[in-house]
């Protein structure tokens, strides 16, 4: 059996209410009441899914130590060399190309 949802008031910005509307309107969301239930559920998911990443990187650190600002640079340094470029052109190509 589903839990009775609750009714609840709350000030929002009207950009907001706005596309709430648009998304009723154009089909993407059955209701306002519909579309602001998936937003709080796609943020309590992303809050969720935060703090077990912090609790994951402090187990890390506690058996291995502090993530320095120089290993964060490296494996960025890392990740875009490796990256895949999936639309567009990579700028550093794109560069080599026309020198």
């Amino acid at each position: 059996m589903t839990q009775r949802k609750r009714r609840l008031t709350v000030t929002v910005d009207p950009e907001l209410v706005e596309a709430a509307n648009r998304a009723v309107a154009n089909g993407s969301a059955d209701s306002l009441s519909a579309w602001v239930s998936a937003a709080l559920t796609d943020r309590a998911r992303r809050d969720q899914q935060l703090a077990r990443l912090g609790d994951s990187i402090a187990e890390y650190e506690a058996e291995f130590g502090e993530i320095t600002t120089e290993e964060i640079a490296r494996q960025r340094r890392a990740d875009r060399e490796h990256a895949v470029v999936v639309r567009g052109t990579h700028k550093r190509a794109a560069k080599a190309r026309t020198a």
